[in-house]
């Protein structure tokens, strides 16, 4: 890991930050940066969000942006975040707060001026690490340095208090540590045990975005495995079980076998039964594409080859089934869908009358088209030319 200072990552550089600290007088001592770019650096990771935390109120925010000409767009107000878009580049502001109220769903806060105070709200130690955005000297107020050597995901303070301020963090400790974590913090796993029907008075959309980013962490196998094991997911989701666990185990070495990257909903299909999947998909109000993934993914993989299956099912739902039922996917891996080369049309210019033949012999055309692999124009005119004369005597001779 790097010393004691923020290392020169590449993000700093982006178009539009110096702009953005000069704005908020990070000079001053008005703005560090704050979070995951911080703690991703540090470990040397790729960036991707940027978040700094200010002193200044967000009314004050918005009117130095304003002034400096960067564009202020009001994402989270009333909870003192502003996003901020400075030559292209998009970073969350946000003020200093502390917790006035919280229920494990939603918080209220105040604004404040204490980066202690601001720090001390957050959930993991390696979450609470602030750098000046100038001299790049680190903040540390509860160890985040030593964990995040460690490799160990660490709650501020009581993890059980933490856990009660939101309960979402339940699942945030097992996704940060599937993609951070080596050794688990036994302190936090015992809260997180015992505190796990907390997550039922949670919404199943904020569940489904943490188990989706979890499923595809690096050490996700590993940790599914330890939350079924104790328990984590019976409140809310009961279809997990150690069967759907050995399946997921399964599936994450075929995905490396095949060189495939990791797929939440792929994944999700591992771990629940195929009867319970409509249910879960519902239940945790996925997307209608991401449904529908997850009921077919276990359809099989069809008796027609992996491209003829791409070709029907489309490519990414072939890759899931092919995976889950233990077939090679690797013929489609670079392959683009190809088009019919032959519509109806070309049928009714051979002589068939619009209707239902039409339909009828251009599905027996394109089933001899796939079974023959995507052959080209040429090809396809002769199987055209061919179901035209077959079904034309067969009208003549009914």
């Amino acid at each position: 890991m790097a010393g004691m200072t923020l290392p020169d990552a590449p993000w700093r550089a982006r178009p539009g930050l110096d702009r953005l600290i000069a704005a908020l007088d990070g000079a001053g001592g008005m703005a560090r940066w704050v979070g995951g770019a911080v703690r991703d650096s540090l470990l040397e990771l790729p960036v991707a969000d940027i978040d700094l935390a200010t002193r200044f109120a967000p009314e004050e925010v918005v009117r130095r942006l304003e002034a400096a000409g960067i564009k202020a767009v009001p994402t989270g107000i009333a909870h003192g975040t502003i996003t901020a878009v400075s030559d292209r580049t998009v970073v969350e502001v946000t003020t200093l707060r502390r917790d006035v109220a919280t229920d494990g769903r939603h918080a209220v806060v105040a604004f404040s001026d204490d980066w202690r105070e601001d720090a001390a709200r957050r959930d993991f130690t390696m979450n609470a690490l602030y750098a000046d955005p100038l001299t790049g000297e680190l903040f540390d107020w509860f160890g985040g340095l030593a964990d995040l050597a460690a490799r160990r995901v660490r709650f501020i303070g009581d993890p059980y208090r933490r856990i009660a301020e939101d309960h979402l963090r339940i699942l945030r400790f097992f996704r940060f540590h599937a993609r951070f974590g080596d050794a688990i913090d036994a302190e936090g796993l015992e809260a997180c045990v015992a505190r796990a029907n907390d997550l039922m008075a949670l919404s199943r959309e904020r569940i489904a975005a943490e188990l989706l980013k979890l499923l595809v962490a690096p050490a996700a196998v590993q940790v599914v495995t330890l939350m079924e094991a104790r328990g984590i997911f019976r409140p809310v989701l009961p279809e997990i079980d150690a069967l759907g666990v050995a399946r997921l185990t399964e599936l994450a070495a075929r995905e490396v076998a095949a060189g495939v990257a990791p797929d939440a909903i792929r994944r999700l299909a591992a771990l629940v039964a195929p009867a319970t999947a409509e249910a879960v998909g519902a239940r945790l109000k996925l997307s209608n594409n991401d449904r529908k993934r997850l009921i077919q993914a276990t359809a099989g993989p069809g008796d027609e080859g992996a491209r003829a299956l791409g070709y029907r099912a489309g490519i990414e739902s072939a890759i899931d089934r092919l995976l889950l039922a233990g077939a090679d996917p690797r013929d489609l891996l670079g392959w683009d869908r190809p088009p019919l080369p032959i519509g109806g049309g070309a049928l009714v210019a051979r002589g068939l009358a619009k209707g239902p033949d039409v339909a009828r012999t251009l599905r027996a055309v394109e089933d001899r088209w796939i079974a023959e692999g995507f052959p080209g124009v040429d090809r396809a005119a002769a199987i055209a030319d061919e179901a035209v004369d077959q079904a034309l005597r067969s009208r003549r001779n009914a």
